[in-house]
């Protein structure tokens, strides 16, 4: 599915932000994370902008904000290619190849880690851990797991993308 790549436009998200706080009765603030998701969903990444209004319609600081998009891998600063893949860079994966399955894929992609290909088609970044440690290495292409990555195996994955 493609993401709304266009600049950010509160009026199209004040209804359902409203509907989130709802359940939210008792702090603003406890909705942060499912706002963040609204807008992300939407502009397929957070963009500053939305992050200053979002804080708005939380109570909370920009900045308290910012904290929970950069602890977290799931929020993106910057838009993704259609297909971001996210390789796990934890011990696990890196003693079971993810570091050179990392290599290979930005050779193969012809980008650099956090960078898109020209055509916007693919972003690669790394992850902390995607709990599959028992498979490793392993990666997520959106919001499906690859365990147990080889490089012939990203090779097909990537070539089904095309």
């Amino acid at each position: 599915m493609e993401k709304n790549m266009s600049a950010f436009s509160p009026c199209t998200l004040d209804d359902k932000v409203e509907e989130i706080l709802r359940r939210y009765p008792a702090s603003k603030r406890s909705a942060a994370m499912p706002v963040l998701h609204l807008i992300q969903e939407n502009c397929g990444h957070i963009p500053a902008d939305a992050l200053e209004w979002a804080a708005g319609k939380l109570d909370m600081q920009p900045v308290q904000l910012m904290e929970l998009v950069t602890f977290y891998p799931m929020y993106r600063q910057r838009p993704a290619g259609r297909y971001h893949i996210k390789v796990c860079r934890t011990l696990s994966c890196t003693l079971n190849g993810g570091k050179s399955l990392l290599d290979h894929l930005l050779r193969r992609l012809g980008v650099g880690l956090d960078e898109t290909t020209s055509d916007g088609r693919f972003s690669v970044s790394q992850v902390e851990c995607l709990a599959s440690c028992h498979v490793s290495p392993c990666l997520m292409i959106n919001d499906e797991l690859h365990e147990g990555m080889t490089q012939e195996k990203i090779d097909a994955i990537l070539s089904r993308c095309a």
